[in-house]
């Protein structure tokens, strides 16, 4: 692959400005399908598009073990619902650029007896709508040296390798927020940007608005992962909220936490900043669910306020 390939698809993180208000959708009427021996699974919706989360419940008459999804060949992990034996729930995050059709999700489960449940559910997956851009930029965007590149292909694989890693404990422990105060919405999420005359990756994150010095809340309980200056997202942090759940924190002008801290909900963890490949302040905001890239909005809409 030639540099300029390499940085067309590595420009994913530039932030150049404004772009259309996204929202995340409405959460419907839930699903629900009956496994037998007293279980039931419900989704949050039977349909989703790309870069989509749902939430996914396994309720049952009786306390659950062993309780594990997989949808495509990726594992969705479940969690306890908090004085609820017999109720678990899971994320499934749908990739931004996961290809649109039919998948089937798989739930297993153990009653106590030691008598096992399946339950499974297709899920219809359909194209985002996302905005293009087409920009006249400079050739220093899109035409890097090769220090630049080798330097922003590191930083993609050590990202990639962070969200590889699934903690098998759930570290959140509470309602899920989104990090600037007074800020409901942001922009340019799948965003793909056609710089001049080139298409580059779609945007992986929300941004959010903000002017230099707005304090960053930490969205969730979890511990930092990565405390450091990138090439494209600048000064960022990443925290690891456990069951392969990671939110990201770019463009920040101050860091304020070390990796290996771990953050309580509301934490401030820096401050808005235009540090990296940008023009202007904001906070980019990412959410990674089992390494699928989805609207970070959603999991506010789901387990928020």
């Amino acid at each position: 692959m030639s540099p300029v390939r390499q940085w067309r698809i590595l420009f994913a993180f530039l932030c150049l400005g404004p772009g259309a208000l996204l929202r995340p959708g409405g959460v419907t009427a839930k699903e629900a399908r009956y496994c037998g021996a007293g279980a039931t699974l419900r989704l949050s919706s039977p349909v989703s598009s790309q870069g989509s989360l749902l939430l996914v419940e396994l309720k049952s008459a009786r306390p659950l073990t062993e309780v594990k999804g997989d949808w495509g060949g990726r594992s969705v992990p479940f969690w306890q619902e908090e004085g609820h034996e017999a109720v678990h729930a899971g994320l499934l995050g749908v990739d931004l650029e996961k290809a649109p059709g039919r998948y089937e999700l798989k739930v297993t489960a153990q009653k106590a007896a030691g008598e096992k449940i399946v339950c499974s559910a297709n899920i219809t997956v359909r194209a985002g709508k996302f905005a293009t851009e087409r920009l006249r930029v400079g050739k220093e965007f899109v035409e890097p040296n090769p220090e630049q590149v080798k330097r922003a292909n590191e930083e993609r694989d050590r990202l990639r390798e962070i969200f590889d890693r699934v903690t098998p404990e759930r570290l959140w422990n509470g309602k899920f927020r989104v990090p600037l105060d007074g800020v409901a919405a942001g922009s340019n999420f799948g965003k793909r940007r056609i710089l001049n005359g080139n298409p580059g990756s779609p945007h992986g994150g929300a941004d959010l608005p903000g002017t230099t010095g707005t304090p960053v809340h930490a969205a969730q309980r979890g511990r930092v992962v990565l405390a450091d200056e990138l090439f494209f997202a600048g000064n960022t942090l990443v925290l690891d909220h456990g069951l392969g759940i990671y939110t990201f924190y770019g463009h920040l002008s101050e860091i304020s936490a070390r990796v290996g801290d771990t953050l309580e909900a509301g934490d401030v963890l820096g401050k808005v900043g235009a540090t990296g490949r940008v023009t202007g302040p904001h906070l980019h905001w990412g959410l990674t669910v089992e390494r699928a890239r989805v609207n970070p909005l959603q999991i506010v809409k789901l387990l928020g306020p």
